[in-house]
């Protein structure tokens, strides 16, 4: 006979536990406690088993009729219910340990090791500030589209385009891990291309009129600054590496006998080991400047500390001293004004790739190709050089194209 709302309300717990039956298997178990719990008896593949449903009042009579209804359609359908609510269990404690912040910072646990700290902490300040606290409790198999879009439009709705392709970029790192990794089957990243409006590319402000730098680089020369800052701004256009490069530069990276400066894969951006080949006048200045710190581990040691490096603001701070603004020159814009003029003078083009120290887009190679093109670009390097004391002293340069710089 089946069960009444009432029958389960009065049962009073005795002291040994019983059995109270509905009908179709469904049963209450009222413990000697007075908790009364759902259970559904049922048999599989010949054998008797028992499905847990619930805990009365929690899951009432006509809740716990409906569960012992969806469990038969699970045998009808030659599946053992009980072994389906394991498996969803499973499930569900598998997507509760793998969220999106949990992936995201395994998968930024695991790569730290290729980027410089700084990046490194960029990349996970990103996703800390812009996408966890809006999906990070997500699992990342869940997450929709919808929601991923709605945490990156923030950001471009901010006014930072930049950021928030950038942020949308490690999203998909996140989710190729996630997938590597079966814990996701797709890359929401590309789902969302083309979600964001188009990202205006902004180069570094640099000069790269013939005329206009020599006059740059006689205000350089003339500098009446700091000593080192000064050697720093000429080193920058001799050398043009990255400002984080050049003020990182340790003097034991420094061979004035080979005259060459190799930088260690872990300060270079694309952690690939870099050699810089020096020209004789990027070697006078080192020469000059062992005498003032070649004791000290920094080439351009702090005016604060001589165990930090130079300030990341310092090379700047110069150049608006010498009435340049950041429209027209910065630390950075070195590189370009040296990419571009030796592109115009005919140099080969992987000759200045590699010496930019660019991705090389075989990542393998890469670690290793550190000394590739090394005689071109030594030949490079001192025609460079050569080049830039000439427009500083006002000579006239004929170019590969013929025209008179």
């Amino acid at each position: 006979m089946a069960l009444t709302d009432i029958q389960i309300r009065n049962a009073k717990p005795l002291e040994k536990q019983y059995k109270l039956s509905d009908s179709g298997g469904l049963f209450m178990l009222v413990h000697p406690n007075g908790s009364k719990y759902w259970r559904f008896k049922y048999r599989f593949l010949g054998k008797e088993k028992t499905l847990s449903i619930g805990v009365y009042p929690h899951l009432t009579l006509a809740d716990a009729r409906e569960k012992r209804d969806i469990a038969k359609k699970s045998l009808a359908n030659s599946i053992d219910p009980g072994e389906l609510k394991q498996t969803q269990k499973y499930e569900a404690k598998k997507e509760a340990a793998n969220t999106f912040e949990v992936v995201a910072r395994e998968w930024h646990e695991k790569n730290k090791v290729k980027w410089v700290p700084k990046n490194a902490a960029r990349n996970l300040s990103m996703l800390e500030r812009h996408v966890f606290p809006f999906i990070g409790r997500v699992s990342i198999s869940k997450v929709r589209p919808a929601e991923l879009l709605s945490a990156i439009k923030k950001i471009e709705d901010r006014g930072n385009a930049e950021t928030a392709h950038r942020t949308l970029q490690i999203c998909g790192q996140v989710f190729r891990y996630a997938i590597a990794t079966d814990r996701a089957t797709t890359d929401l990243s590309v789902v969302l291309r083309g979600s964001l409006g188009p990202l205006v590319v902004k180069h570094h402000a640099s000069i790269t009129d013939p005329k206009k730098l020599g006059e740059f680089l006689r205000d350089i020369h003339n500098y009446d600054g700091a000593y080192l800052t000064q050697q720093a701004l000429k080193l920058a256009a001799l050398v043009f590496v990255r400002p984080g490069e050049l003020r990182h530069a340790e003097w034991s990276e420094i061979d004035l006998e080979k005259s060459e400066w190799a930088i260690s894969a872990e300060k270079m951006k694309m952690r690939a080991k870099h050699i810089v080949p020096l020209s004789k006048q990027a070697l006078a200045i080192f020469k000059d400047l062992k005498s003032h710190t070649g004791h000290l581990q920094y080439v351009f040691p702090a005016t604060t500390s001589v165990k930090r490096p130079m300030s990341e603001n310092t090379i700047n701070m110069a150049l608006r001293r010498m009435d340049y603004d950041n429209t027209e020159v910065t630390g950075h814009g070195f590189r370009s004004t040296a990419s571009t003029i030796l592109h115009e003078q005919g140099w080969p083009h992987d000759a200045i790739e590699r010496q930019l120290a660019h991705s090389d887009r075989n990542k393998v190679s890469a670690a290793y190709n550190y000394a590739e093109h090394l005689p071109k670009r030594k030949e490079m390097m001192q025609h460079w050089a050569d080049y830039l004391e000439a427009i500083r002293t006002g000579a006239k340069i004929i170019s590969i194209k013929g025209k008179v710089a």
